[in-house]
């Protein structure tokens, strides 16, 4: 099953996409989050035979749910009314972060802003993956459905 991730920012979406045996996850795009962003995300999901979308939430270092991750839900919840799969969260703590580091010496900071939305989107999906996190929504045949 394919799954797909969501790095909701203010000003941008970074997206990431598994593979169809729900494996490996690669950066995909980076959306506008201010531009019919549920449409965009519910076209993809059908395009690429999607399951299940996990969109990242930012917690605090303690773990806890701040205001930044609350924003996340709001824009998470009017996408999901859009869907006809399962969206779920998963901790995107420093996900940024590590792609900033990852990137830090291949390209310039301004050409880096918008490619890290989608690296950190699929640097926190590969962690939902290697978790087992998309086990629970597999059909259950157990056969990866996609293209």
């Amino acid at each position: 099953m394919r799954v797909l991730a969501l790095d909701i920012g203010e000003r941008r979406v970074g997206v990431a996409l598994s593979d169809p045996g729900g494996t490996i996850a690669s950066p995909l795009e980076v959306l506008d989050a201010t531009r019919h962003l549920e449409d965009r995300v519910a076209e993809m999901v059908e395009e690429y035979g999607v399951g299940l979308v996990v969109a990242g939430l930012p917690l605090t270092l303690g773990g806890d749910e701040g205001p930044q991750a609350s924003s996340v839900r709001t824009v998470a919840d009017r996408i999901a009314g859009r869907l006809e799969v399962p969206l779920v969260y998963h901790d995107e703590r420093l996900s940024s972060a590590q792609a900033n580091r990852a990137m830090a010496g291949g390209i310039s900071s301004k050409q880096r802003r918008g490619t890290v939305d989608k690296v950190a989107a699929a640097i926190f999906l590969q962690s939902f993956l290697d978790a087992g996190g998309a086990a629970e929504f597999e059909p259950e045949n157990g056969s990866a459905d996609g293209p």
